[in-house]
């Protein structure tokens, strides 16, 4: 029997999310974007507290599998298909109110980044490569690439990326917004967990609301954005955490 290509588990809070087909470098199939769909509802779950995102073998995530979209029947049809399914699993995600942690390495490409770009904390093993990689074969961004990317690094820092198919190192990365922290890749796995695990530690309400906040407010107006600061801080200091931690403060 195939390896299952999404692997998902919740240990003590933490929903951890592996992308598992190596030999493809964990590339987007329907099938895939499917069992990815399996594992955000799982991560839904009122126990889950932080999710982890991470990928088996020598690269995160190589973007779409090119190979399973030669071999349809009707390639645009099946391309629309993956393309939406994948998006509609990836806008789950960074919908859920809880925060998404990414570690990465080896490759980052096409798909591969609407997976960080939907990611509140990416992680990335200092020779990670980051790269769009689709006009190589002829396609276009999807899963939320396009409107994702320049609201992340800039629109002509976008199109340049887009346009010259440059492929950024960690470092790069980095300094463009793209990803949270660069670390040696030998200590990809253990700063991932020792991060999720300080995560589980804090409020989850506050971190929930504070990520919705910041995600949503690309679509309002700034007035819009601030009554929903406002409703929501009143709420939030009702929160029994919220008692607690000020209770905590005010005692100093």
């Amino acid at each position: 029997m195939p390896a299952e290509a999404v692997l998902a588990r919740v240990d003590d809070g933490v929903a951890h999310i592996r992308l598992n087909r190596p030999d493809l470098s964990n590339a987007f199939d329907l099938d895939t974007a499917r069992a990815f769909g399996d594992a955000v509802t799982l991560a839904a779950s009122d126990s889950v507290r932080v999710i982890l995102i991470d990928g088996e073998g020598p690269r995160f995530c190589a973007g779409g599998d090119v190979r399973s979209m030669a071999s349809a029947a009707e390639p645009s049809k099946y391309l629309a298909e993956l393309a939406a399914e994948l998006e509609k699993h990836l806008r789950r995600l960074s919908e859920l109110p809880k925060p998404v942690v990414a570690a990465v390495h080896g490759a980052v490409a096409g798909a591969g980044l609407a997976v960080i770009l939907n990611s509140d904390v990416i992680i990335a093993a200092r020779s990670t490569k980051f790269l769009l990689a689709y006009s190589s074969v002829g396609l276009t961004p999807d899963c939320g690439v396009s409107y994702l990317l320049p609201r992340t690094v800039g629109l002509h820092r976008a199109l340049d990326f887009a346009v010259r198919e440059r492929t950024l190192n960690s470092e790069e990365a980095q300094a463009w917004g793209l990803v949270s922290e660069v670390v040696d890749d030998d200590a990809l796995e253990g700063q991932a967990q020792q991060l999720v695990r300080q995560l589980c530690n804090r409020p989850a309400s506050a971190l929930g609301q504070a990520k919705r906040l910041l995600r949503s407010s690309f679509g309002g107006s700034r007035i819009e954005s601030a009554e929903d600061e406002v409703n929501s801080i009143a709420t939030a200091v009702a929160s029994p955490d919220a008692q607690r931690l000020i209770a905590k403060f005010t005692a100093r």
